[in-house]
């Protein structure tokens, strides 16, 4: 399900970021989102007092490829298939696609940041492993401008990008912090192995206001963290 849920051009199913099918009620807008309210390892989270842990950071193996650039009705989202992979202590997993989420859904030591990306990745096996990128203001970022330029205003829009690294998005410091979550949107499913680089980037302000033109705010509300462990490499 996980791959039919993130395979999807269009998401049709009555969810939406605010108002009555926003977030608080995706538990109860249809039977296979009851993870929404009900699971107990929901994203994004509020990462606190990460314990330090002697692990490699994420290890990045991306090369430049063909993407394209779709507006889905909920996000922009960068489909990049054969773009490359990430290892993990789990093994290795492959690039499916790359979204962003105004404001950044995971919140740092109660910082909240103006924008996020999410990398999301597959094994053989079909789980989850998303990277997740926080964004600043500050300089113009030079990576993000060929996708943010070619972003459809209307849902359903799609554009192509003849070439693009991925790894060119990424700070130089790849050291995360690691927990299991969830998806961040309906149905919110659980198993999905998280890391949060603890390094952000930046972009300007005229780049982040281009993507709030067309999503203002879409980004789902912190959820608890129960009992989970959240830790850091060191």
């Amino acid at each position: 399900f996980c791959t039919t849920a993130w395979a999807k051009a269009a998401d049709t199913a009555p969810w939406r970021y605010a108002g009555p099918s926003g977030p608080e009620n995706w538990g109860e807008l249809k039977s296979e989102y009851g993870l929404c309210k009900s699971g107990k390892e929901q994203s994004p989270i509020d990462i606190q007092n990460a314990m330090k842990y002697p692990f490699e950071p994420v290890s990045f193996s991306y090369h430049p490829n063909k993407v394209s650039v779709l507006n889905n009705g909920h996000t922009i989202q960068v489909s990049a298939p054969d773009s490359g992979s990430v290892s993990l202590p789990t093994g290795a997993f492959s690039l499916v696609q790359i979204h962003f989420h105004a404001p950044a859904e995971e919140k740092i030591e109660g910082r909240t940041y103006p924008l996020g990306a999410h990398l999301v990745h597959r094994n053989d096996a079909g789980e989850l492993a998303i990277v997740a990128l926080m964004f600043e203001e500050g300089a113009h970022n030079t990576a993000l401008e060929p996708i943010f330029a070619a972003m459809p205003r209307k849902a359903g829009g799609r554009a192509t990008l003849g070439s693009a690294n991925i790894a060119d998005l990424l700070p130089v410091n790849h050291n995360a912090y690691a927990f299991m979550g969830s998806l961040t949107k309906p149905p919110c499913t659980e198993g999905v192995r998280w890391n949060v680089l603890t390094t952000a980037v930046q972009l300007s302000p005229a780049q982040l206001e281009a993507f709030r033109a067309i999503y203002p705010m879409n980004a789902r509300p912190v959820q608890p963290l129960n009992s989970r462990s959240v830790v850091v490499g060191h």
